[in-house]
């Protein structure tokens, strides 16, 4: 269960004790600031650092703190074990993890939502809470520095930009239209063209001495 107190509530004045639409009033306003939808947070730890592996959980401090009746603030404690969101369809997704000290968006489940956390199955709900902290999913980053390793999607085109290595893994990559190379190609294997070996290994045919040609790779 989450530690925290209850959100704004509006201070009982004189007026509220006067008229029973006051005091109901009161009552609604009291129910209605335990509501949560959603907030944003910071997180505190992450479960995963880029790995392959399957989606997994941040712990996270919620920023906007609780205010009592009297004004006085309180700051929620930390929410332990937050699922996050990640674009994923089946076993094809991208790997975007959540780090630490990402301010991001978070989302409350209407009910408890720990049995389905832990099975993935149509479930009852754990308890009788609702809407309670403890129910809160991770969904992305809303303020943060400009990314230093990125794809960019503009009027211009796609831009992949690495400050490190890009590692394309794959059992063919098939390229339709012209390919441009800045700087070094360096290959292992076999390099062909119209599939006739260009790479280390190709020989040439009709050889000759002085002012002569070679023949086309063989």
């Amino acid at each position: 269960m989450s530690q925290e107190t209850n959100a704004t509530i509006p201070p009982l004045v004189t007026a509220d004790y006067s008229s029973e639409i006051g005091r109901l009033q009161f009552v609604i306003n009291n129910a209605l600031a335990g509501i949560r939808t959603a907030m944003p947070v910071k997180v505190i730890a992450v479960s995963n650092i880029g790995g392959l592996s399957p989606i997994g959980t941040v712990n996270v401090q919620p920023l906007v703190s609780a205010v009592d009746g009297t004004g006085n603030l309180w700051p929620h404690g930390i929410i332990h074990n937050v699922p996050y969101m990640r674009i994923q369809g089946g076993t094809n997704g991208i790997i975007l993890d959540p780090a630490i000290g990402d301010i991001g968006i978070a989302t409350v489940c209407d009910r408890d939502i720990s049995t389905v956390k832990n099975t993935g199955k149509v479930s009852a709900p754990g308890s009788l809470r609702k809407t309670d902290m403890s129910d809160m999913v991770y969904l992305m980053t809303i303020i943060g520095a400009a990314p230093t390793q990125y794809v960019q999607f503009n009027s211009a085109g796609i831009t992949i930009t690495s400050p490190t290595t890009v590692t394309i893994n794959a059992t063919n990559i098939n390229i339709n239209g012209k390919l441009t190379v800045v700087g070094d190609v360096e290959t292992t294997g076999t390099l062909k063209n119209n599939t006739k070996n260009v790479g280390s290994t190709h020989t040439h045919s009709g050889v000759t001495t002085g002012s002569g040609t070679t023949g086309a790779p063989t």
